[in-house]
């Protein structure tokens, strides 16, 4: 990692900073769309699926997580919900907000994926070494945490 100059700015680095996250971003997305692909899904579908995998969570619910509009969200869950891979369930702790859930397809679907993610996932921390993932990780989690303080005031 290269230490930053000494008379970098603070805009300088939240410039640098926001630009390699877009940059990683559509990285990601890019491989998420290759996974994605086999099991018949894009990245954005798999990442709906994937929220709700291992509980049902409300399209709102979805959007916080992933700092996301819940129109978006909302969008996708109707394709999902209409090829068959999700559902719409009764919330007992709201009558008008609905539960987005995985149907068995969904999950064939997840399953689908999983041996070709761990093989990407396996590379990448071949080549980044262990600890240093686990580093970038938690980096990216303190700038996310950050960014929701400020957007707080």
């Amino acid at each position: 990692m290269t230490p930053s100059a000494p008379d970098e700015r603070p805009s300088d680095l939240l410039s640098g900073t926001a630009l390699t996250v877009f940059r990683l971003n559509g990285q990601l997305m890019s491989v998420a769309e290759e996974l994605a692909r086999p099991a018949g899904l894009t990245a954005a579908r798999w990442q709906v699926l994937g929220a709700v995998a291992d509980e049902p969570r409300t399209v709102s619910a979805v959007a916080r997580r992933f700092g996301v509009s819940r129109q978006s969200v909302q969008r996708m869950a109707d394709l999902l919900v209409d090829q068959g891979l999700a559902e719409y369930r009764p919330n007992p702790e709201h009558s008008r907000a609905k539960l987005l859930a995985l149907t068995e397809e969904g999950r064939t679907a997840m399953r689908r994926i999983r041996p070709d993610h761990a093989r990407v996932a396996a590379a990448l921390v071949d080549e980044l070494g262990e600890e240093e993932t686990r580093r970038a990780l938690e980096s990216l989690r303190l700038l996310s945490r950050a960014l929701e303080r400020l957007g707080e005031d």
